[in-house]
C-alpha cells in the first residue's frame, strides 16, 4: 500500500513558516514616533529584504522541539535577526567587504549612504537587545536571552570571527586559522539560535546543548558551502558578487584545502548536526532535512 502524502520539502516548509514570521518582524520593526524616517527606512531596508531566515526558524523550532511555542520564541527569532541583519550592513561597508548587492539589491550603503548604513547597523544591534528585555515576559528567561546572544555577537562570537577574517587576508591559507573564523563569525550565532530557542521554552540543559550543537555543525556546514559557492556559483545565482573571496586573499575552505575536500568537510559538519538531534527523535526532522538544504543549495 503506498501513501498518497506528499514527500517533505524543507523550502516549502520555511516558505509556509517564514509567511508568518515576516508578519511578526514587520510589527516589531514598526518605528515609534520619535524615530528618524530616514533610519527605519535604512533599518527595515536591511531586515525586511527577504533571505533565508534560517537563524529564526531554529530558535522558533528550538523553542517548540522544548514544548515552547512560536509566540514564546518570537521575540528572540526577530532579535537574533536583526542581529544577523546589522552584521550583513557592516559586513558589506568599503571599509570591510565592499559589496553593491546583497540578494539581488543594492547594499544598504548603496541605498542609504555609507552613514546611514552604519548607524542603521547600529540601531538593529540596539533594537536586538531592546526586544530581548522587553517582549520576553519571564525576567530570568530575558536575562538569558540577552546574555546568550551578547556572547554570540561580541569580541569573542561574531565579531571576534569578522575581526579575524580581516586580519586574515592575504595570508597563506592556513586551515586552522579558516575553522577558527568559521566556528566565531557564523558558527556561533547558529549555536546562539539552538540555545536561545531552548531558553524560550523554559527548557533543561541536555536539550539547550543539543540544540546548540546543532546549530553550531550547522554554522559550520553553512559557512563551508558558502565558501564554496564564491568558487563555483555565479552573480545570478548569488545575489552577489562571486569569486571576491580569491580576490581578497581570504581564509576560506577551498583555498586551504581545495574543493573535493571542502565539499566532504561540509558533508561531515552537516551530518555532526543531524546527529545532535538524535534526543528530539522524528520530531526534528524538518532540522535534519534543513542540514542537507544547507549544503546542497545553490544560492
Amino acid at each position: 500500500m503506498t501513501s498518497s502524502a506528499a514527500p517533505f520539502n524543507i523550502l516549502d516548509a520555511l516558505a509556509a513558516w517564514a509567511r508568518r514570521f515576516e508578519k511578526t518582524l514587520d510589527s516589531m520593526l514598526t518605528p515609534e514616533a520619535d524615530v528618524p524616517p530616514r533610519l527605519a527606512e535604512a533599518m527595515r531596508y536591511a531586515v525586511l529584504d527577504g533571505g533565508k531566515r534560517i537563524r529564526p526558524f531554529i530558535v522558533t523550532r528550538g523553542c517548540e522541539l522544548c514544548g515552547g511555542t512560536f509566540e514564546q520564541a518570537a521575540p528572540a527569532a526577530v532579535a537574533l535577526e536583526c542581529v544577523h541583519a546589522f552584521s550583513l550592513v557592516h559586513d558589506d561597508l568599503p571599509a570591510m567587504d565592499n559589496d553593491d548587492l546583497r540578494r539581488g539589491r543594492p547594499t544598504c550603503h548603496k541605498a542609504f549612504g555609507e552613514a546611514i548604513a552604519i548607524l542603521a547597523g547600529d540601531g538593529l544591534l540596539a533594537l536586538a537587545f531592546e526586544i530581548l528585555a522587553t517582549r520576553i515576559p519571564d525576567p530570568a528567561r530575558a536575562v538569558q536571552a540577552v546574555a546568550e546572544l551578547a556572547r554570540g555577537t561580541g569580541w569573542a562570537g561574531m565579531i571576534a570571527g569578522q575581526t579575524n577574517d580581516m586580519l586574515g587576508e592575504g595570508q597563506t591559507p592556513d586551515l586552522a586559522l579558516t575553522r577558527q573564523i568559521h566556528l566565531q563569525k557564523t558558527a556561533r550565532l547558529f549555536e546562539a539560535a539552538g540555545r536561545l530557542g531552548a531558553i524560550c521554552a523554559g527548557a533543561h540543559t541536555p536539550l539547550g546543548d543539543a540544540l546548540a550543537d546543532y546549530g553550531r555543525h550547522l554554522g559550520r556546514a553553512f559557512q563551508i558551502a558558502d565558501d564554496l559557492l564564491d568558487v563555483t556559483g555565479t552573480a545570478d545565482q548569488m545575489g552577489k558578487a562571486v569569486a571576491k573571496d580569491a580576490d581578497a586573499g581570504k581564509q576560506t575552505y577551498p583555498a586551504a584545502v581545495g574543493v573535493t575536500a571542502s565539499r566532504e568537510a561540509a558533508q561531515e559538519a552537516a551530518l555532526s548536526s543531524v546527529r545532535a538531534l538524535d534526543v528530539f527523535g522524528p520530531s526534528a526532522d524538518d532540522l535534519r532535512a534543513l542540514a542537507r538544504f544547507v549544503v546542497e543549495r545553490r544560492k
